[in-house]
């Protein structure tokens, strides 16, 4: 019986992806099929969890099945993420324009990114002392104690590692391996080596120009090689969003998230705040917001539904470039940074949230503005080298927990909203990587108006369909 409603549900997720198809024949919007596919996917999760329990085993194994296309088109997106650092940004020191601002486009990239962490923190902070969220509140299943078990075991390598060491590991000693993905750094790793041949390279433009204009050239038949294959990727975003939002609705367990209702609630108020934060900072340079909104908004659902900031980073520097009007280099820049540094999301809220609920059970009083300073610094600096895949949030909140001496155990007690709360988070990382080279090509005149303002164009024309 369970292997014909499991063949059953695989069934009706093949009609979607033929609906999704049979629109992209009939050559509807990239972003409408985006919006089709999410709510086709939110529907179909619901209904499969009025039929079944979300550990039920035809759940699970329906799950394992759309998985090859959810996480299959994840992975794929992982696939070009290395690459595409490391060639954006060679490629965009090899502009000249983008080159003779190098120290101020970096410096406001980064700046920005570490300002907003430091600001989505401090929101975090006040959102749990407004809610009154305290981890003594919660209740520990077996689930949550064996996953409180898991982060005291992988806390000792990175509670005894000193700063100067932490610091030691954002600098790649072997790139080819950082290439593989291999260290929970390894994405600011390889950002760091682009760099330096991206530096390399204008010192050999101006000693010998020829060899100079040569690599140049190879470079940019590799980088549209390379943005050719992220063009392949994301024509099957739809699918890959259709995919992900049912598994997601459907293997969700609401009776813990009700249990943990003032948390999640807690944790969307303070994204949304951040967002809004986000929105103040274009109005401040003299942008519309209500424009980046309806641009940004399918890399948004993208980032809120993969949960994955890194695999969002395609689209990402297609919008800022395409719709929004940022230059290439600095939409390169932004993203790649924007993967690896001052995530708002998951380096910023997250853990200052759990800071202030832990900080009682270990004698601490969270409204102290030393223990509040602190935990600022703390996070902001502790940003750097999150990777931009799953477990990012996981690796900040070791490191700041640690660091304020704080037990890690107690945050293995969210473990069942967790992947609710990943998808807000992950869509405001993305939204501060993009805020970040928005405001940076606006205030250093590379911004393209014209592009910004004009109407919402689908990135898909002459691009994706």
């Amino acid at each position: 019986m369970d292997s014909f409603l499991i063949g059953l549900n695989v069934f009706f997720m093949l009609i979607s992806v033929g609906l999704l198809y049979y629109m992209q024949k009939k050559h509807v919007s990239f972003t409408k099929r985006v919006f089709a596919g999410l709510g086709i996917g939110i529907l179909f999760g619901f209904l499969l969890q009025v039929f079944y329990k979300p550990d039920s085993e035809v759940i699970i194994q329906s799950n394992s099945w759309f998985s090859l296309i959810g996480s299959g088109y994840v992975k794929l997106l992982q696939m070009v993420v290395i690459p595409l650092i490391l060639v954006s940004i060679i490629s965009a020191f090899t502009k000249l324009k983008f080159s003779n601002n190098l120290g101020k486009i970096s410096g406001f990239i980064i700046g920005i990114l570490l300002l907003t962490t430091a600001v989505s923190a401090a929101i975090g902070i006040a959102t749990s002392l407004g809610f009154d969220l305290k981890a003594v509140d919660i209740q520990a299943g077996n689930a949550e104690t064996i996953r409180g078990q898991q982060l005291e075991e992988r806390l000792p390598t990175i509670e005894n590692m000193p700063l100067p060491q932490k610091v030691l590991e954002l600098i790649p000693s072997n790139p080819f391996l950082d290439m593989t993905g291999a260290r929970s750094t390894s994405t600011i790793a390889v950002v760091i080596f682009a760099a330096f041949i991206g530096v390399a390279y204008l010192g050999v433009q101006k000693k010998n120009p020829e060899q100079a204009a040569l690599f140049r050239n190879i470079l940019e038949s590799v980088y549209a090689v390379v943005m050719r294959v992220v063009t392949l990727v994301l024509r099957l975003t739809p699918y890959g969003i259709l995919a992900l939002m049912t598994k997601t609705i459907a293997e969700s367990d609401l009776n813990a998230i009700l249990k943990l209702g003032n948390f999640v609630i807690a944790s969307y108020v303070a994204l949304i705040i951040m967002f809004g934060i986000h929105l103040l900072l274009i109005l401040l340079v003299g942008l519309n917001p209500l424009q980046y909104v309806k641009k940004v908004f399918p890399v948004l659902s993208f980032a809120f539904t993969s949960r994955t900031s890194a695999g969002t980073m395609p689209l990402n520097i297609s919008t800022q470039t395409k719709k929004l009007g940022v230059s290439e280099g600095i939409a390169n820049f932004a993203a790649s940074f924007g993967v690896s540094i001052g995530q708002n999301g998951c380096a910023g809220i997250y853990p200052a949230m759990l800071a202030v609920m832990i900080a009682p059970t270990a004698g601490m009083d969270p409204t102290k503005p030393g223990f509040i300073l602190m935990l600022i610094a703390v996070v902001a600096i502790s940003s750097f080298g999150v990777a931009g895949v799953g477990g990012g949030a996981t690796f900040a909140a070791l490191i700041v927990l640690s660091t304020m001496n704080l037990p890690v155990a107690l945050a293995g007690l969210l473990i069942s909203v967790e992947p609710l709360i990943d998808m807000g988070r992950t869509a405001l990382n993305v939204s501060g990587s993009m805020t970040s080279g928005l405001i940076s090509s606006k205030l250093l005149g590379e911004l393209d108006a014209d592009i910004y303002n004009a109407p919402n164009l689908d990135l898909e024309q002459g691009d994706i369909a």
